[in-house]
């Protein structure tokens, strides 16, 4: 197997701002490490907030000048449709990128990661066709229209665990809109948006309408959000930052989307098909070595089926394949930092403290120095533990059982999240009932992961607002403006008048 070696602009990467490559004003720099091997591969500047000043001010230049925000919706698209067909012919050095960068298998870089980006980018194009306003019938002596217009400089900033994916579905509505954006992606894994500024420039999007700033998100996150150019702030991220975020957007007036933490709930029915339930609630906890905020990491199974349950989980799990990412048969890789591995092994033994039951799993792995946490199952947790109500964001799998439809909706709603759910059940008619019932922006039965650039995604609760993806997106980058003409009367309508007069 070939090692990836990573290109020279990548390894020592600087900031894009303006359409040039910058090491900004800072001295410092970011270590980029590998979390298969904890090895540095690259480092990236320590931004300052005097760099993301130098970004917001080309970015609000870059909109004002109109050379992106005021060309027709069609040219917009077909510079969108370029970058996918760039991401495309680039699929494998993006792939390997982001394997890399985050420790993502790499046949989950290449089937899901850059196929969803080039597939956002070609959705986006089609909205920024279709920016259409609306004519209004009013009862008054006026023309009434509104239209769509974007908002100015879009801030971005983005998480670490899907670089890509959670980038994209920012930058691409906000551009197809006729924004401009500066991106501060996570410190610990920048090189996909690094690569992103070079394919944008190459598609043609013009120098400033994209500009990326790396750095701490303490540092750099509340001077972005607070910024006076700053027209819109779109945030992915933990709970806890986020409601930050939101604070200090508040202060500044600032309109914010959130998509935060996810705790999300599979409910097995007894009716279900098992295999397939299997099967699934797998997929749904191991998906992206557990690193994902729409995952199922509680699972609820109807006590008839129970026993059954959690012994195929302990059949099957420990043969998922587990370890390098650059093979590409593995399925689940190394946790994307250091911090994260702490984070799940203290959840895991406090749940083993507080008398939850290890099916499988249970502990660290200790392969190449990097962070790799076993595919872990807890049964007969306490739904007041920890690793129930808080994100534990790694492969952990909580498994609890419920006797009704009742119970199961309530322990699936016991929790501060709402980003998503699952139902896995052959009656159609309780998956309506249940669905219906659940506190979630996105549902699943007899299936879990299935997205779409044209299905929007988002939370309730803690699990933030507004939504990614579809339509409904737009609404977020655009304002609307109505515009209302006064028209004179018809001339027979004033020969009448006069006439009237006269009488």
């Amino acid at each position: 197997m070939t090692e990836y070696r990573l290109p020279d602009h990548l390894r020592e990467a600087q900031h894009y701002i303006n359409g040039t490559s910058t090491t900004g004003t800072g001295s410092s720099t970011i270590p980029v490490l590998d979390p298969a091997t904890a090895q540095q591969v690259a480092t990236v500047p320590a931004g300052t907030t005097a760099d993301l000043d130098a970004a917001v001010g080309a970015a609000h230049a870059a909109f004002r000048s109109g050379v992106w925000s005021r060309i027709s919706g069609r040219e917009r698209s077909r510079v969108l449709i370029r970058v996918a067909q760039l991401f495309r012919e680039h699929a494998e050095e993006i792939a390997q990128v982001e394997s890399l960068d985050v420790g993502k298998p790499i046949s989950l870089a290449r089937a899901v990661d850059v196929n969803t980006a080039a597939d956002t980018y070609e959705y986006a194009a089609s909205l920024a066709q279709n920016l259409d306003g609306a004519v209004r019938r009013v009862p008054l002596p006026a023309h009434a229209y509104t239209q769509r217009e974007p908002l100015g400089v879009v801030a971005a900033i983005t998480p670490f665990n899907f670089p890509l994916i959670l980038s994209t579905s920012k930058i691409a509505m906000a551009l197809a809109a006729g924004n401009t954006v500066v991106h501060k992606p996570a410190e610990d894994t920048p090189l996909s948006a690094l690569l992103t500024a070079r394919l944008l420039s190459e598609a043609g999007v013009p120098d400033g309408v994209y500009n990326v700033v790396t750095g701490y998100g303490s540092d750099l996150g509340d001077h972005l959000t607070a910024h006076p150019q700053v027209a819109k702030v779109a945030f992915t991220g933990s709970t806890q930052t986020g409601a930050h975020v939101a604070a200090v957007a508040g202060q500044a007036l600032r309109p914010v989307t959130a998509e935060l933490g996810g705790n999300a709930a599979n409910i097995i029915f007894a009716d279900a098909d098992m295999a397939q339930a299997v099967e699934t609630s797998i997929s749904a906890f191991v998906f992206n070595t557990g690193q994902f905020c729409m995952g199922g990491p509680r699972l609820l199974v109807e006590r008839a089926v129970y026993d059954q349950f959690l012994e195929a989980l302990a059949g099957a799990v420990p043969h998922v394949p587990f370890g390098d990412p650059k093979d590409p048969g593995t399925v689940i890789g190394p946790l994307a930092n250091r911090r994260q591995l702490e984070k799940v092994t203290a959840a895991v033994e406090q749940a083993k403290a507080s008398g939850a039951r290890v099916v499988t799993g249970g502990e660290p792995a200790e392969i190449n120095g990097g962070f790799f946490y076993r595919p872990t199952v807890l049964a007969d947790v306490a739904n007041s533990a920890e690793a129930v109500q808080q994100e534990v964001f790694g492969p952990v799998l909580t498994v609890q059982p419920f006797d009704t439809e009742q119970e199961a909706i309530e322990l699936a709603n016991s929790t501060d999240y709402g980003l998503a759910s699952g139902i896995q059940t052959g009656n159609i008619s309780r998956a309506h009932r249940v669905a219906d019932a659940l506190e979630a922006g996105i549902i699943w039965v007899n299936a879990w992961g299935m997205l779409d650039p044209a299905m929007p995604f988002g939370g309730v609760k803690a699990s933030g607002w507004g939504r990614e993806n579809g339509p409904e997106q737009m609404e977020a980058y655009t304002r609307t403006k109505s515009v209302i003409i006064a028209l004179e009367p018809a001339p027979e309508q004033e020969a009448s008048g006069r006439a009237d007069s006269a009488s």
